[in-house]
């Protein structure tokens, strides 16, 4: 079957045949209709720093954002059953460690993710556990399933945040999990959500068209002056979900005195915080990162209930073929999200 695969450590990703997968014991063969190509996969193509542990597992598909229909599965495998639709949970927990032991397996210390550390979906087929798989309701269709997973890390976040009735939410980064932890600091009660993003004429669209008016490029305003201007002074809780360092400090600049910052991007280098401005604005620094099991039962109930909300996140379809096509435009901001459909020809 076609793959698209890390296989050296450096820029770029390569389309390869390689041998269609079987599953394994507690396991599913799923053909994959759609995958969306993630922030974290962005990096891997780009080879940022903070991968390099991905070098002894290359070659390595990849791809952890996905949905489709089981079409095989393990003799000890009851559920899901063969034509059932499925998305899938990318972090596979080893069950044994203290934060599994304690039924907090979104914490395991030896978790292994589908296309970071496993072959992933970024092909016709993926073996997974059927233990990581959701059943899809009939209203949810492929592409739209294929949100389930970013979407589930955005609604974390805002719970970490802990957005309330009325607050005000700025949002760094207009990626699709910034747009992501709009929309759901929005349905958390948010009274007013700016979404941040610099050159970034083409996802700050997309932020407008799902209803959010109060947008900001950094390559035309100062991010002071602009929440300023529309939030009328410092706002309630900030989310982190760039991966540039100077976002952080910039973010906690127009926070209130008490508020809460919420780091969600991936970093390739350190950040430099000024702690006693923290400790005296009273401000807390959390991070967030994936999401429980619970977050996936609650996004996919939400998608069931009100999926064409979160269509417009999705601005371009490409074939497997075209993957790398796909990346170029997530890497040059040409894209609020690509994904990838393998069985399109």
């Amino acid at each position: 079957m076609l793959a698209v695969q890390k296989s050296q450590p450096e820029h770029g990703l390569t389309l390869a045949e390689v041998p269609r997968p079987a599953p394994g014991p507690g396991e599913v063969l799923i053909e994959v209709e759609a995958c969306g190509i993630c922030g974290s996969d962005v990096h891997v193509y780009e080879w940022t720093s903070g991968y390099e542990w991905m070098t002894p597992l290359m070659p390595l598909t990849v791809g952890h954002e996905f949905a489709g229909t089981v079409v095989e599965a393990a003799p000890d495998v009851a559920f899901p059953e063969i034509g059932q639709r499925v998305t899938v949970w990318p972090s596979i927990s080893c069950g044994a460690c203290p934060a599994c032991r304690e039924g907090q397996p979104e914490n395991c210390e030896r978790k292994v993710t589908l296309g970071l550390t496993r072959h992933g979906a970024f092909a016709t087929h993926v073996a997974a556990p059927a233990a990581s798989c959701f059943a899809l309701p009939d209203s949810v269709d492929s592409e739209l399933a294929s949100l389930t997973e970013p979407l589930c890390v955005s609604a974390r976040a805002v719970e970490t945040g802990e957005v309330r009735l009325g607050h005000s939410v700025v949002v760094l980064g207009a990626g699709m999990i910034g747009l992501g932890i709009a929309l759901m600091a929005r349905r958390a009660g948010a009274a007013k959500v700016i979404v941040v993003g610099k050159d970034d004429s083409v996802r700050l669209a997309c932020a407008r068209r799902l209803g959010f008016a109060a947008t900001v490029d950094l390559a035309e305003e100062e991010l002071a002056a602009a929440v300023t201007r529309l939030a009328g002074g410092k706002v309630d809780r900030v989310f982190e979900a760039t991966g540039v360092a100077a976002s952080v400090t910039d973010g906690l600049s127009v926070l209130r005195r008490g508020g809460i910052l919420v780091a969600a991007g991936i970093h390739s280098r350190p950040v430099s915080v000024d702690l006693t401005a923290l400790v005296r604005g009273k401000h807390q620094l959390r991070g967030s990162h994936g999401a429980l099991r619970s977050t996936w039962a609650t996004v996919l109930k939400l998608l069931a209930e009100s999926g064409e909300e979160f269509r417009p996140l999705i601005s371009h379809r490409v074939g497997l073929a075209d993957t790398i096509e796909g990346f170029r435009l997530s890497l040059t901001k040409e894209a609020s999200k690509v994904v990838v459909r393998p069985q399109q020809s």
